[in-house]
């Protein structure tokens, strides 16, 4: 609604904020990110510049790690990570900022811009280094098991063909092409029906539904 709102009043630039949870989705949440994105890239936008900017995990945020692990240690522990290898990538929140604007101003629209966010971060190690930090190394780190829809390692891009931009820390994933008077059918129907899981893997086929 959001998207076709701005096409109708002729917005100039429409940067839509997705996630990585969007890249090969396990769960609900990331599959209906991905829907967004591919209505985002093909929608006929007139004068209306449309991208989308997909991230990874923004630390200090609100849903971010850190806060939660510094609570846990206010409280005196433990520290709850779901898995011993479970990795996540990581951005300031300036970062993210900077990839909203640069996005606003590198795109013709289209596009998806992702931030090379380097390599991933073990969530226990961050564990410790919080602990290490915080001088309280005597906190446990308990493991809990990963949540259902959850991944080891989550991912930026869908497939390795991304290009660079004028920077060399902003790529731009492959445009995947997707029938818009289907896509808005199927949105449509997404909004009414009981079957919702089957309209979602009919439009995200690499949906692998965990949760």
């Amino acid at each position: 609604v959001a998207i076709d709102l701005s096409i109708d009043h002729g917005v100039d630039t429409f940067v839509l904020v997705s996630t990585d949870k969007a890249v090969r989705p396990t769960n609900v949440m990331g599959a209906t990110k991905r829907v967004c994105e591919l209505y985002a890239t093909n929608v006929p936008s007139k004068q209306t510049k449309i991208v989308a900017v997909r991230f990874g995990n923004v630390l200090g945020s609100s849903g971010s790690v850190v806060p939660r692990f510094t609570q846990q240690i206010q409280k005196g522990g433990p520290l709850t990570v779901t898995h011993p290898e479970v990795t996540r990538y990581f951005m300031l929140i300036s970062e993210a900022c900077e990839l909203v604007l640069q996005a606003a101003s590198l795109g013709r629209g289209g596009e998806t811009f992702i931030l090379d966010m380097g390599a991933p971060v073990k969530i226990v190690d961050l564990a410790r280094k919080m602990l290490q930090l915080h001088n309280r190394e005597d906190i446990d780190i308990e493991f809990t098991g990963l949540r259902a829809g959850e991944k080891l390692f989550e991912e930026l891009l869908i497939d390795e063909n991304d290009k660079r931009t004028q920077y060399d820390s902003i790529l731009i994933a492959p445009k995947t092409e997707f029938d818009i008077q289907l896509l808005q059918e199927e949105v449509l129907k997404l909004l009414t029906s009981n079957n919702q899981l089957e309209i979602l893997k009919r439009v995200v086929k690499e949906f692998d539904h965990r949760k």
